[in-house]
């Protein structure tokens, strides 16, 4: 699957982008960030804050209890102000 990150996000990970292939045992929007969160210092810090981070399945925006299995897509993104 591919994963994308945005603004503070990114910065923190150091990419833009990337493509995955997490474990079985991965089948949530947060275990997954539990899961990059562990492969290295720069995604743990980026992941420090999950109950901050956004999620969106295939532009579709969701919660962290969301289900992945399927996705083609996965971003991460900051909350967002209008304006």
């Amino acid at each position: 699957m591919r994963i994308l990150y945005f603004a503070w996000v990114r910065e923190r990970v150091g990419r833009a982008d990337e493509d995955i292939d997490p474990p079985r045992s991965v089948t949530t929007v947060l275990e997954l960030m539990d899961w990059l969160a562990g492969r290295g210092e720069e995604y743990a810090h980026a992941f420090a804050g999950r109950g901050t981070i956004r999620a969106a399945i295939d532009h579709a925006h969701v919660k962290a209890d969301a289900k992945i299995a399927g996705a083609r897509e996965i971003a991460f993104f900051p909350p967002m102000t209008g304006g």
